[in-house]
């Protein structure tokens, strides 16, 4: 077999390989310098069969299993499922005895549940699904994915109004129905040349243009400092929307940026698709310029809003002067 990183400078690449790997995780796949995230028809192609072996044990359609997944884990690449192998978003509970994990999400530092392997969250989520509050999604035909879809949300699994709509487009979108009768369902690989390719967007004082990926909705994801992904909004844009192509829920991205779901957004504004950080790497401090607010230096640097005003010993709202400096990390004592 032929090198990963055939050229001169052969250990610049590889420690290059194993920075983007910890960043987006083992679903990204390195091809000549270029870092490639698990589409939806290779994440479909990888756990289908695990998805019908489910269906079949415990007879939860195929179609919503992987619709499940494809929604709660982004394709396989969010943080969740690289970092803990949860593809499901499931919480903890008071009978959970296994690894956890803490993420902002309908609350601050919410518990998820981490598996050993990726295989263990599929059986984990066809077993929460036994929960009495399901109980009546049994009653229903197995090729019954739409009633699945609205049942899963009126019994609580999710908070999102549009989650059963979600869950039907992804299944209608990619047949996933199919597999709920029996039938295969199968995808030709996509080309090199068409595929996703994300690169890292260097630091800077704010968020500056930089390498891109495609992704649903024709959506163009940065990455800040090698650290948060984010999109850059557009003239008609609102959380509900940029949730609805991203395939997430509008609450969770508000959350992570510090703002009310229902805010109104701005032209190029910078929006977060994952948590921002604890504190800057890059920078110590930050001085005031006019009009400036903790909420504004925090989307600059990526940085909570929380983390700030605690740092500072200041109200998330409260008023800046010109000149004043912002500690962008926990001080020194």
């Amino acid at each position: 077999m032929a090198p990963l990183f055939p050229s001169p400078n052969a250990h610049l690449f590889a420690r290059l390989a194993l920075v983007i790997t910890g960043l987006f995780g083992s679903g990204f796949v390195a091809i000549d310098g270029q870092y490639k995230p698990i589409t939806a028809e290779e994440y479909i192609t990888q756990w289908k069969e695990v998805a019908v072996k489910k269906m079949k044990q415990h007879g939860i359609p195929a179609s919503i299993t992987l619709a499940q997944g494809l929604l709660e884990s982004g394709n396989g690449n969010s943080i969740l499922a690289r970092e803990s192998n949860n593809h499901f978003g499931i919480k903890c509970t008071a009978d959970w005895n296994g690894g956890r994990t803490y993420h902002d999400d309908d609350k601050k530092d919410d518990c998820f549940r981490v598996y050993r392997d990726a295989a263990e969250s599929f059986e984990d989520h066809a077993k929460f699904l036994q929960r009495a509050r399901y109980a009546s999604l049994f009653e229903l035909k197995p090729t019954d994915y739409k009633g699945w879809a609205h049942g899963l949300k009126n019994a609580g699994y999710a908070t999102d109004p549009r989650y059963p709509q979600k869950l039907i487009d992804l299944i209608e979108r990619y047949q996933l129905h199919k597999l709920d009768e029996g039938v295969d369902v199968n995808y030709k690989p996509k080309p090199a040349d068409e595929r996703p390719v994300v690169r890292q967007v260097r630091g800077g004082r704010r968020p500056a243009a930089g390498g891109e990926i495609v992704i649903a909705g024709g959506r163009s994801v940065e990455v800040f400092e090698g650290r948060i992904k984010f999109v850059r909004t557009r003239a008609d844009d609102t959380f509900r929307k940029l949730a609805t192509d991203l395939e997430m829920t509008h609450g969770m991205i508000a959350r992570w940026n510090d703002m009310d779901k229902e805010a109104a957004l701005e032209e190029g504004q910078i929006i977060y698709i994952q948590p921002k950080r604890n504190a800057c790497k890059s920078s110590a401090t930050h001085a005031v310029t006019a009009g400036e607010t903790l909420w504004s230096i925090s989307q600059q640097y990526g940085v909570k809003l929380s983390k700030l005003a605690k740092y500072n010993g200041l109200d998330a709202d409260a008023p800046l002067s010109e000149g004043q400096r912002i500690a962008l990390r926990k001080p020194r004592r």
